[in-house]
């Protein structure tokens, strides 16, 4: 830089390179993107909550009914959606219930079934040659040759004869066998004296067990023994009962989640002896009669005069063969399910959820489980944390509520009893 002198003083000649330019501000930056963020945030909220596109409208229903299902979590819906958008959705469920007062089992359902004789008629050959067939024709879903396998690795399975065999990996802590069924399902258990099979059920986010109960004349409803002031664990009540397999039944009185399952919900029927107040509208009553079978019929209609043991609860999911529109209970829950085939056999379904593993599962695909194993009638029961299926001394089903490993109380419980 040049210098000069001014009045006898010198100084610097100014530069003639342009000024630098500032950097503009990182805040100003920062905001813009917070503000970006913020914008597309707040059209996928208002695309979720709004949109009528299938998918988005699917698990948005899905998720409004999961929350309200739940006594302590509804919060997770009306504290993020719109009253209105709730509402919508629990219409849905109102317009479900209204349809299942127009569906009743026929009273002659039963009359073209096979239940009367699951393992049907001797074939001709050795005795050993009919004990197989016969052990086949009962447990028609084993996958033939995985069960073939297996026997082959564990000869001593059929030390007693194929009518004593008894196979059981079901406990929690087991990992199952490797028979499979012809479903692709896998085999917990083998119960040839009690005539029960249990497999593992398995879906997008759920898991569950099926218990199939071949002999429906062993199924009752069997209550706590403190019926009215509290209830007992599913497999308490089975074993003062000489049961062998149990699962949930009715529901109970709850009232802020802290009920002991001694105040019955709805009506019951155990042995004949009645309890309880009838369920209102859009209910439905399971009824075992006396040959065995069950029916569905509507809550508030009169109970038949053959009935032995009812429970009552929503919704109908199959009757006649026909599974119902159960779109209203699209909701991810853990589900306690009863059915029974065109066989005359009795379906247990528990599915596990609100775990990291199994989040739970919706009505209508509990109904689809049940209809590959020739589902006739089904209804949902009582789920959440009372969902629990208990078999020969264990639980095989985890509680949704993680601190319970026996389930909670129930006011009753489906109880198949052993062989005598």
């Amino acid at each position: 830089m040049q210098q000069v002198k001014l009045f006898g003083s010198s100084r610097s000649r100014p530069s003639s390179r342009p000024p630098r330019r500032r950097k503009p501000r990182s805040g100003l930056k920062t905001l813009t993107i917070i503000l970006i963020v913020l914008a597309v945030l707040e059209g996928l909220y208002f695309l979720c909550v709004y949109s009528d596109i299938p998918f988005i409208a699917k698990w948005r229903s899905i998720y409004i009914q999961t929350a309200m299902d739940t006594m302590n979590h509804q919060w997770l819906a009306t504290a993020f959606l719109p009253q209105s958008v709730i509402d919508e959705v629990m219409a849905e469920r109102d317009a479900a219930r209204e349809e299942q007062a127009a569906h009743s089992s026929s009273d002659d359902w039963a009359q073209g079934t096979d239940g009367e004789d699951p393992a049907g008629t001797p074939s001709a050959g050795s005795q050993e040659d009919t004990a197989e067939e016969d052990f086949y024709r009962l447990f028609w879903e084993l996958d033939r040759s995985s069960m073939e396998a297996y026997l082959l690795q564990h000869p001593d399975a059929l030390d007693g004869g194929c009518e004593n065999l008894t196979i059981s990996e079901a406990g929690l802590d087991d990992e199952g066998t490797s028979i499979q069924t012809t479903m692709g399902e896998q085999v917990l258990a083998i119960d040839v004296p009690n005539q029960i099979l249990l497999v593992r059920v398995e879906g997008s986010g759920y898991r569950g067990v099926l218990a199939v109960a071949k002999d429906p004349s062993r199924l009752s409803v069997q209550n706590s023994a403190y019926l009215g002031s509290a209830g007992q664990y599913a497999g308490d009540i089975a074993e003062a009962h000489n049961g062998v397999l149990a699962m949930t039944a009715s529901g109970f009185i709850d009232e802020g989640g802290v009920g002991n399952g001694g105040l019955l919900a709805g009506y019951a029927m155990a042995d004949g002896e009645d309890r309880g107040v009838h369920m209102g509208w859009s209910y439905k009553r399971l009824e075992l009669r006396e040959d065995n079978y069950f029916y569905i019929v509507d809550a508030q209609s009169e109970v038949h005069p053959e009935t032995t043991d009812a429970v009552e609860f929503t919704p109908a999911i199959i009757v006649d063969g026909q599974q119902l529109d159960t779109s209203g209970w699209n909701s991810l829950n853990p589900r306690a399910v009863i059915g029974q085939s065109d066989r005359g056999e009795i379906l247990m379904l528990v599915v596990e959820g609100r775990l990291l593993d199994s989040i739970g599962i919706s009505v209508a695909d509990c109904g689809a489980i049940l209809l590959e194993h020739g589902c006739m009638q089904a209804m949902n029961l009582d789920g959440g944390t009372s969902a629990i299926l208990w078999y020969d001394g264990e639980y095989v089903i985890r509680c949704s509520n993680t601190d319970l490993p026996y389930g909670r109380q129930l006011p009753n419980a489906f109880v198949y009893a052993g062989a005598e």
